[in-house]
């Protein structure tokens, strides 16, 4: 089996600290990272990034209040199509979009991405269903509702079927998150996405300010604490210092 990845950044989220980490102070600047998986049986996405409509108009896509609480770095050629067909990879022939949840900056590329099977957790694909909720917690349908086929996973979902990448529900930040785990040669690597947006996260537990169930949360870091103790390397969802360190297209994650 061989199983090749590439990462991209697909734009950047600058705001207060605090409101993604608890106890930080000023503002950070976050990547809003992308990650295109190759395997011998198909191309699967984990996260879109962000929608073009933000390039131009933020607040019309992401609502008046999410607008101003970040302000957005997306420039053309940053958006999720384009980083693919940068390293010649056709956006219409990736056969699998994991989505690890449903805010904007994880799924709003989805539509750029036509013909592919997204793969989401049952919870949170049912969560969009109370409009109150949905609202409440920044779920916009025109992300990630736009007619793609589905596969609900029910907790772990093994997408190739021979352990090389496997969903894992890592909820807590929204009802269906999840991380996504890789066997790659060079050892087990976890994509964490929003279950955990910065190393200082895993090791002291300081949460983001808004989540939808701490206890939850708090539960999925425990897991991946245990899985990086049994030697898996876990990739952080927001963390700019280790962005730096992460391989990006054409490079390969290895």
């Amino acid at each position: 089996m061989s199983l090749s990845v590439h990462a991209f950044t697909c734009g950047y989220l600058e705001g207060e600290f605090d409101r993604v980490m608890e106890g930080g102070t000023g503002r950070i600047t976050m990547p809003v990272p992308a990650f295109l998986i190759e395997h011998p049986k198909g191309r699967a996405l984990f996260d879109t990034g962000l929608h073009p409509h933000c390039q131009v108009d933020p607040a019309g896509r992401i609502g008046e209040k999410m607008a101003g609480l970040y302000n957005i770095g997306f420039d053309p050629g940053e958006e999720i199509n384009a980083r693919l067909e940068a390293i010649g990879r056709d956006p219409a022939r990736i056969d699998f979009i994991i989505n690890s949840h449903f805010h904007f900056d994880h799924a709003g590329g989805n539509a750029l991405i036509p013909n592919a099977t997204m793969i989401v957790q049952r919870r949170e694909w049912e969560a969009r269903l109370n409009v109150d909720f949905a609202t409440a917690h920044g779920f916009n349908p025109a992300d990630f509702d736009v007619g793609h086929r589905r596969r609900l996973a029910d907790g772990e979902y093994d997408v190739f079927g021979d352990g090389s990448v496997v969903c894992l529900p890592t909820p807590g930040h929204t009802p269906g998150h999840q991380s996504l785990r890789l066997r790659l040669a060079g050892g087990e690597t976890v994509l964490a996405a929003d279950a955990c947006y910065f190393c200082q996260t895993l090791r002291e537990r300081r949460l983001p300010r808004y989540v939808f169930d701490r206890d939850a949360m708090v539960e999925s870091l425990d897991r991946l604490q245990a899985l990086e103790a049994s030697g898996s390397r876990i990739i952080f969802g927001h963390d700019p210092d280790f962005w730096k360190t992460v391989p990006q297209a054409p490079a390969e994650i290895r």
